[in-house]
């Protein structure tokens, strides 16, 4: 380069008639111009050439930290765009791992769930081979069988209705709704399961229109009534209240039944999860009923919660943005 440059001011001066004193003055500036573009050159590059490190340092799997050092604008801009990525990356790989042990969890809970009624199904079925079995227990025996088949059936549509559900897009079929109007149209459809339990259910308020899949609000409405239906004595009382607050339309279901117990809310909310197993299984629960009413919330942009009220009894509160 040195070469380079003098062979340059060798030129000019033969071609323009540069007289030597500026070649000599020319020179020492040309050699001092050169350090200054090295010496600039090297704290440019060794940010970089930092960054560089660190990117193959990740990449042996270290865990690196990207950070701005503050040294060049440039570099500090990559190293956080570097970082956000990385960060992003490691989401995502963490909600993968998260939705693959769902999922494994998932199945594992619907082979056990499957296995209960199948179990019984086969086993009062071997019972009925007994050429001396008594007509009473012949009886019994049938209507286990079909108790069970009834409730493996019910399993299986509320499987369908999660998988439905979780993969229907919600946003293509929205409309206004009228969260009154559903209510009503719920505790209408529930009547006669309602009377046969001697569940008084009333509707009182308002609440603002919401954007939404009426069917699918429905749905979810229906699961949380009749739930409450299940765990009230008979007599007992169901209350749909509405309202709004702060920008959200509100749905609270309250019975005056035993309440959930001492346990995590959201726990109720998972798939096959039961508060009381065996109680759930008697009055026909089949663990999926609320994992149904959260899923279509959710698509929704909504929340649902529940609590024990002090008073007794249940609360579930869906909470959806208002048009």
């Amino acid at each position: 380069m040195l070469f380079a440059g003098a062979l340059i001011l060798f030129v000019c001066m033969f071609l323009f008639g540069v007289p030597w004193r500026a070649f000599a003055l020319l020179v020492p500036a040309a050699l001092i111009t050169f350090v200054l573009s090295l010496v600039i050159g090297h704290f440019l590059a060794e940010p970089l050439q930092a960054l560089v490190r660190k990117v193959q340092l990740y990449r042996s799997g270290a865990d690196v930290e990207f950070a701005p050092d503050g040294r060049l604008h440039e570099a500090d801009s990559i190293s956080v765009t570097i970082g956000n990525l990385i960060k992003k990356v490691q989401s995502q790989q963490n909600e993968l791992v998260r939705e693959s042990r769902r999922q494994t969890d998932f199945v594992s809970d619907v082979a056990h769930e499957l296995r209960t009624p199948l179990t019984a199904i086969r086993g009062n079925a071997e019972l009925l081979d007994d050429p001396d079995l008594p007509p009473e227990l012949h009886e019994k025996f049938c209507g286990i069988i079909v108790s069970e088949s009834e409730r493996l059936s019910r399993l299986v549509n509320d499987l369908l209705t999660l998988q439905r559900i979780e993969n229907d897009n919600v946003a293509a079929n929205l409309a206004r709704v009228n969260l009154r109007t559903v209510a009503e149209s719920v505790v209408d459809t529930l009547h006669p399961i309602l009377e046969e339990r001697g569940a008084n259910v009333k509707v009182v308020g308002e609440a603002p229109d919401v954007l939404g899949n009426a069917d699918r609000l429905k749905e979810a409405l229906t699961n949380l009534v009749e739930n409450a239906s299940r765990f009230i004595e008979p007599g007992g009382h169901i209350r749909v209240d509405l309202c709004g607050l702060r920008d959200n339309s509100v749905v609270q279901v309250i019975d005056d039944g035993c309440g959930f117990g001492d346990i995590d809310p959201s726990l109720l909310f998972d798939r096959f999860y039961r508060a009381d197993v065996s109680r759930a299984r008697n009055t026909g629960g089949t663990g999926l009923g609320l994992a149904i009413v959260k899923s279509i919330v959710e698509a929704h942009d909504g929340t649902v919660e529940a609590f024990n009220r002090p008073e007794g009894g249940a609360c579930f509160l869906i909470a959806i943005p208002s048009i």
